[in-house]
């Protein structure tokens, strides 16, 4: 995960009391994170639609073989294997050798294999970020089926069940709004890892 500033955590505080006391624009809209994950998404007091459907390129019929962590996962097709980093969200650390396992990221890593691993998914790719990352991973939102019928974005899910954070890494991406408010709206009912008897937001 992303280092957390003193800046980022402050910033979204300020816009949590902004969301819980429904202020105006002038709240979390002029907040800054640093220039990686900047807060200037919806305004406070709004709800973003979230996104029903695939809008952009999709690549149908690949089966999550692997879930590395968080917020990558390996998946198949005809063979194929592609190891996929997740479009606008970041999970805490637990599989770099050089860093210690981070806060939340266990429940993270659990989370994502209970709602991907085996599971038949598509993949939504975003222009404004490429295809790949700088380590070669295939960027892309993770669509799997559901039992009932139809598909749901687990980038989203993750951010707002509290098992990751909003993650914009150069420029800004198809769902970030999505993205940002549901993010805002796990830290101000405090799941996953914004609780106090996890990480507090910190992780």
């Amino acid at each position: 995960m992303s280092e957390r500033s003193p800046c980022r955590v402050a910033s979204i505080a300020l816009a949590v009391a902004c969301v819980m006391s429904g202020c105006a624009e002038s709240g979390p809209s002029s907040g800054e994170r640093p220039a990686s994950s900047s807060l200037s998404g919806p305004r406070a007091g709004t709800t973003v639609a979230p996104p029903r459907r695939p809008a952009g390129p999709v690549a149908r019929g690949w089966q999550v073989v692997d879930v590395v962590d968080g917020d990558t996962v390996t998946v198949e097709r005809s063979g194929r294997r592609l190891t996929v980093r997740l479009i606008g969200i970041d999970t805490p650390e637990t599989v770099d050798p050089s860093r210690p396992v981070e806060c939340f990221g266990p429940e993270a890593t659990a989370f994502a294999q209970r709602r991907l691993a085996g599971a038949r998914v598509w993949l939504e790719f975003d222009p404004s970020q490429g295809r790949r990352d700088v380590y070669g991973r295939t960027l892309a939102y993770v669509w799997p089926d559901r039992p009932s019928g139809g598909r749901s974005l687990f980038n989203l899910r993750a951010v707002r069940r509290g098992y990751a954070v909003e993650f914009t890494y150069d420029r800004d991406y198809r769902w970030r709004d999505a993205f940002r408010d549901a993010e805002l709206r796990a830290a101000a009912t405090q799941v996953g890892l914004w609780s106090p008897s996890t990480c507090g937001g910190s992780a």
